[in-house]
């Protein structure tokens, strides 16, 4: 017994090593530690969710952050994959996409990209209530798979990284603006010709 003990100890610390978690037990680290997050639908799932995990990873989540990610679009997409012997769709294919932003002070935006998640369910014709549960248990997994995906795209940036691309942004900005004062002093300082008079008959 003493030797099983600590055999299970044994291949618990070297999987811990090798940098292996349990599903679920394990805490993501982020090295930015401020973030506000927001969505189209405040009170949806997906962002209520990844609220909590971002909170539980130890980022501050609030509305003076200096870093504001916007949950711009989530999307959900299904279409038959396979069908039975009486031309029934038997097996269902659920895509879902979310597409995201990260802005920066002033309200600039620094990146925009989307995570996609992709899971297959089976309904049973002769069995309404039964796929209807196993549909809505297939969304909660996409819905954890999603906030899953959407915290290891965040855990790829470092607060250098998005200083800099700030940086880019306000230059591009910046840029803009000075363009659109130019064209504007340009047309001012352009002699306005008066409208051709026609003489009358």
């Amino acid at each position: 017994m003493i030797k099983r003990n600590l055999l299970v100890m044994g291949l618990a610390v070297m999987l811990s090593a090798c940098g292996f978690q349990l599903r679920g037990t394990g805490t993501n680290t982020l090295s930015v530690k401020e973030m506000d997050v927001s969505a189209r639908n405040a009170y949806g799932q997906t962002v209520v969710q990844l609220r909590q995990v971002l909170q539980r990873s130890g980022v501050n989540v609030h509305a003076g952050a200096p870093y504001h990610l916007v949950l711009t679009n989530e999307q959900e997409t299904e279409r038959s994959a396979s069908y039975t012997g009486g031309n029934r769709a038997a097996e269902y294919e659920l895509f879902t996409t979310l597409n995201y932003s990260i802005q920066g002070s002033n309200k600039l935006e620094l990146l925009s990209d989307k995570v996609e998640v992709r899971k297959t369910y089976v309904r049973d014709g002769s069995n309404v209530t039964g796929s209807d549960q196993d549909a809505s248990r297939t969304r909660e997994e996409m819905r954890r798979e999603l906030v899953q995906s959407m915290v290891a795209r965040l855990q790829l940036l470092s607060p250098s990284q998005l200083d800099e691309l700030q940086r880019k942004a306000d230059a591009r900005a910046k840029a803009e603006a000075d363009a659109l004062e130019a064209a504007r002093r340009q047309q001012a300082e352009t002699p306005q010709q008066s409208p051709l008079e026609i003489p009358g008959n």
